[in-house]
């Protein structure tokens, strides 16, 4: 059985090497160019899995998936999170091959213009206002597309951010590593899944998934995760404090809560609400209560889906 996987695009992204390091190399990986072509293609049946950024540790939430997760339009019923995977996120400067190798090979001084993808900057700060002031910086789609056009360059004047793994992929040289302010810096990836589809109703992601990137046995081996999405009466008093505390009622801690304009009227938000618990005989029908007692309370309440909890243990 070959999986279907597709990943936020293009070749040698951030969210291919997730995909690699969740999937392997036997699975059948093709990037998608847009969040909402990932979701289109598993709400079609295209790809039995996507996999796509959800939040990183230092820049936070990336709202096009929530907003695709808010579905607005009910185009992606059938898509839910079956799975997460934590990549720790190395960036490093690169140069064009021929130009490392060149007798006048380009130092920090001598580089005019910067490419990456607009998260990378915040990532970078400290290297870069150390280094880099002034200099000419290109937002580009990815730090994939970064590494790509460096690998292309003619002048010697130019370099990109991008991972160890965009610059094997690109061919390019590496002028310095780990360049990001934290060491970490990680990026939680969502896997997503038809939850119509045959193949993800008979076979779980859990047995799928590499055996690299399943977690080591340890106290969070049973941690199970949902993710649940409401709106809410804001002309009442009180009407999210009301709905937080049906979580509290049932025993299940919240670990974030996200909002995104809900576009039916201005400053009315969709929540996401993310928990987490042990599955223990007590809290067994939990979610289905939680549920319940939020359809009694809110507007278009959703379950977006169940996954097992892969934060690494310190």
């Amino acid at each position: 059985m070959e999986l279907r996987v597709t990943f936020l695009g293009p070749a040698a992204s951030f969210s291919h090497q997730a995909a690699v390091e969740t999937f392997g190399t036997s699975a059948e990986l093709s990037p998608c160019l847009s969040f909402a072509d990932a979701f289109a293609a598993v709400q079609q049946g295209k790809a039995d899995y996507a996999i796509i950024p959800f939040e990183n540790s230092t820049n936070g939430s990336v709202v096009q998936t929530l907003d695709l997760l808010a579905d607005r339009l009910n185009l992606y019923g059938d898509v839910t999170v079956c799975g997460e995977h934590y990549l720790t996120v190395h960036h490093c400067l690169m140069i064009r091959k021929d130009h490392a190798s060149s007798p006048d090979r380009p130092t920090y001084d001598s580089l005019t213009k910067l490419y990456t993808h607009p998260q990378a900057w915040g990532q970078c700060d400290i290297f870069l206002d150390k280094h880099f002031k002034g200099v000419e910086r290109q937002d580009v789609s990815s730090t994939s597309k970064a590494a790509e056009i460096v690998s292309k360059e003619t002048t010697e004047r130019s370099a990109a951010i991008a991972s160890h793994f965009a610059a094997s992929y690109h061919g390019v040289e590496i002028l310095a590593e780990n360049i990001e302010d934290k060491a970490d810096n990680t990026t939680r990836f969502l896997v997503l899944g038809n939850a119509q589809l045959e193949l993800t109703a008979r076979v779980p992601f859990e047995n799928v998934k590499v055996s690299s990137a399943r977690q080591q046995p340890g106290p969070l081996d049973t941690t199970l995760k949902t993710l649940i999405s409401f709106m809410v009466n804001q002309d009442f008093p009180g009407a999210l404090a009301e709905a937080l505390l049906i979580f509290k009622a049932h025993g299940v801690n919240l670990t974030s809560i996200n909002t995104r304009p809900s576009k039916k009227r201005a400053w009315q938000y969709v929540f996401f609400v993310e928990c987490k618990r042990i599955p223990t005989a007590e809290n067994k029908e939990a979610i289905a209560r939680i549920l319940h007692g939020l359809q009694e309370v809110t507007e278009n309440c959703r379950d977006l889906g169940t996954w097992k909890d892969e934060l690494p243990s310190n």
